[in-house]
């Protein structure tokens, strides 16, 4: 039950409070006062969308709220739209919760029927699922739409296994052909970086063993007349000047030294440090050139080439078990193709029952509604696909209004009156949420004269069951109301506002002389339906 409204800058409605009563409530005005938007509100808060337009100009967001009571606790509902960006956000209990979350009580909490719903009443898919509602077996529902969900993922994969089966198959030459240009040289994880790195060393240890080489050279030269040589001539020069001069005493010995360590460093020359790795240069360099071949070939780092020598052996092996795979797809297809068949038969007769049994209540309904007596409803079932070939019987309605008349289907005989009633009756009819507030925008469209007392009948006994908001133009209606709201649109100082009140004895009795056409007719009018 809805008990407050809140309405904050949203299109014309600055500030508006509406404390809703139980049983009916009617909203009345002229045609564009701005009915419908209230409840356009109230569907926004519960769920549905709205422009960023919709924000009255000048503020930076609407605001609605409502005060409910759901299973007897008060449940508070606020959300808002921002004109800057379009989103909303949605608090339960003060609590910011997801849009889905309103969505999940709506049911709970809001049944709306209008116009509109003269076009869904029209519908193939909606008169089935009037039927599914009535035959109360959710299970068997649920089950159905896994078993479809089920049969549409099992034939997705299988497609996409198929197609690449199929792309696969015409590179297998390609694929078959890498392999075995990487299979012949056989390339291993990290091999470049160990060869260059064998190929560094052992190019340092060849540079080391040609600087012995050279350092030994220079100490004896070609022909004897190396460093030691010059060294050995300086000396005994030294030795012999020494003679004459005592001060080259120690010049002289440090020469002979020099000698001497260059004689020993020529020993150790002699015997170079031995090869730390023992290496094939050349073949280093050979291993090193085939894989950089193989790399321009194939436009890929050795890393690359080495994952797609992974991926042609996963990609010939998926080609070889492939077809089994389909096998197991294909036989996953024919059991829930079999489970389909048998609970779409076990659902024909539970549906033709709950057919048969809305149809007779849909007859009542509308005979309080001022059909004839004789006003038939007809369940009938079409097969249509449930999955692929597989058929189902969906329901659609056939009714004959007159006697006389063969049944039709509602859009072939209906008028915009008689589908007004026939969606009150299924209002009558279908389960409700013991919560919910029960909304008829205008369900009196195209009803007129006696008709017009026996659909305020219905609604006027709905409502004492049950929470009601009216929006009707007609004073017969607006007179079983418990509480009577006027919508009028006002301009004041250059802006234009929609209002909206409760109003009292006298208000409403203006109200019902105006809707009932003004003046002293109006007034007569009036005061007959009040007698």
């Amino acid at each position: 039950m809805l008990e407050v409204l809140r309405i904050h800058n949203l299109a014309l409605i600055e500030d508006m409070e509406l404390e809703f009563a139980a049983g009916m409530n009617v909203l009345t005005g002229e045609t564009g006062a701005g009915k419908t938007f209230i409840i356009k509100a109230l569907s926004f808060l519960l769920g549905d969308k709205l422009p960023a337009q919709m924000v009255r100009s000048g503020a930076e967001k609407a605001e609605i709220s409502g005060l409910f009571v759901l299973h007897g606790e008060e449940l508070v509902i606020r959300r808002e739209l921002i004109a800057e960006t379009g989103r909303s956000r949605l608090y339960i209990n003060d609590i910011l919760r997801s849009q889905e979350a309103a969505k999940g009580l709506r049911t709970e909490l809001m049944v709306h029927t209008s116009q509109h719903g003269q076009q869904k009443l029209l519908q193939a898919a909606f008169q089935d699922a009037l039927v599914n509602t009535a035959m109360n077996r959710p299970d068997l529902l649920a089950q159905k739409a896994a078993l479809v969900k089920n049969l549409q993922e099992n034939a997705a994969a299988r497609q996409v296994l198929t197609e690449k089966y199929r792309n696969l198959v015409e590179k297998r030459d390609l694929l078959e052909m890498q392999q075995q240009e990487i299979d012949a040289l056989a390339p291993e994880e990290g091999e470049e970086e160990k060869l260059e790195a064998l190929r560094a060393q052992a190019r340092q240890q060849s540079q080391l063993r040609e600087n012995f080489e050279k350092a030994l050279l220079l100490l004896h030269g070609e022909n004897g007349d190396g460093l030691l040589h010059i060294l050995g001539d300086f000396e005994h020069l030294m030795r012999a000047m020494q003679r004459d001069d005592e001060s080259l005493a120690e010049d002289a010995g440090a020469v002979s030294a020099l000698r001497q360590n260059l004689q020993h460093l020529s020993g150790r020359l002699r015997r170079p440090p031995a090869r730390a790795v023992d290496v094939d240069i050349e073949e280093v360099e050979e291993r090193l050139f085939a894989l950089a071949q193989l790399k321009r070939k194939m436009h890929r780092s050795l890393d690359e080439i080495l994952a797609l020598r992974d991926e042609i052996a996963e990609n010939l092996s998926f080609l070889d078990s492939c077809a089994l795979d389909i096998k197991q797809f294909d036989k996953k297809e024919q059991v829930l193709r079999a489970e389909l068949h048998s609970l779409l038969a076990q659902l024909l007769p539970c549906k033709q029952a709950a057919g048969a049994a809305l149809a007779q209540k849909l007859e009542t309904e509308l005979c309080e509604l001022g059909f004839s007596s004789d006003v038939h409803v007809h369940i009938a079932f079409s097969p249509s696909p449930a999955w692929q070939d597989i058929m189902e019987e969906k329901a659609y309605i056939l009714w004959a209004p007159n006697p006389g008349q063969a049944p039709q289907p509602l859009d072939h005989i209906a008028s915009g009156g008689e589908l007004s009633r026939f969606l009150l009756a299924l209002a009558s009819v279908q389960p409700i949420a013991e919560d919910a507030t029960l909304i008829f925008d205008e369900v009196d469209a195209g009803v007129g004269g006696l008709t017009l007392n026996a659909v305020a009948e219905k609604l006027a006994l709905l409502a004492g069951s049950r929470q009601m908001l009216l929006i009707t133009h007609w004073p017969q209606l607006a007179l079983k109301a418990k509480k009577h709201f006027q919508v009028q649109k006002r301009v004041i100082a250059q802006e234009t506002f929609t209002l909206c009140h409760a109003l009292n004895k006298a208000e409403r009795m203006a109200e019902l002389e105006r809707m009932a056409g003004g003046g002293t007719q109006g007034k007569a009018m009036a005061q007959s339906l009040l007698q």
